[in-house]
């Protein structure tokens, strides 16, 4: 039998393959173990650690050739979701900014994965596609 489970980089992956500046990828490694807040991880108020740092992943897994010092991550976060923008701030002094909606639900749709219920199984979707739970990550205009 075949195993259908994605491969998911890993977030140390992610940082080898990065363009970010040292101090950013030491600043996510710091989050992703302690889940406080710094200079260069923001977030709006009510923001949950784990889905700032699922922004931040997809940001260097789609984006790997910026050169990121910082991010603010200004989200709404319901139940199976999290939406909003990224703001990226670069080495060079430049800014970019993205829009997001991280969605295991979705996922579980895409996937045709149900609960006993029929409902989607969000918690499937996000413990097997973790950060790529992404409906969407664009450049916002």
């Amino acid at each position: 039998m075949t195993d259908l489970t994605p491969t998911v980089p890993t977030l140390d992956d992610l940082l080898k393959r990065s363009s970010a500046t040292e101090a950013f990828k030491n600043a996510v490694r710091d989050f992703a173990a302690d889940r406080q807040f710094s200079e260069a991880i923001a977030a709006s108020p009510g923001s949950p650690p784990v889905k700032v740092l699922r922004a931040i992943q997809q940001l260097l897994d789609q984006h790997a050739a910026l050169e990121v010092a910082s991010v603010h991550v200004d989200g709404r976060s319901g139940c199976s979701d999290f939406r909003g923008h990224l703001d990226a701030h670069l080495a060079d002094g430049t800014r970019m900014k993205f829009r997001f909606v991280w969605d295991c639900a979705w996922r579980a749709r895409q996937e045709g994965w149900k609960t006993f219920w029929g409902d989607p199984d969000q918690q499937k979707a996000a413990k097997v596609f973790g950060y790529r739970c992404f409906e969407s990550f664009e450049v916002a205009g």
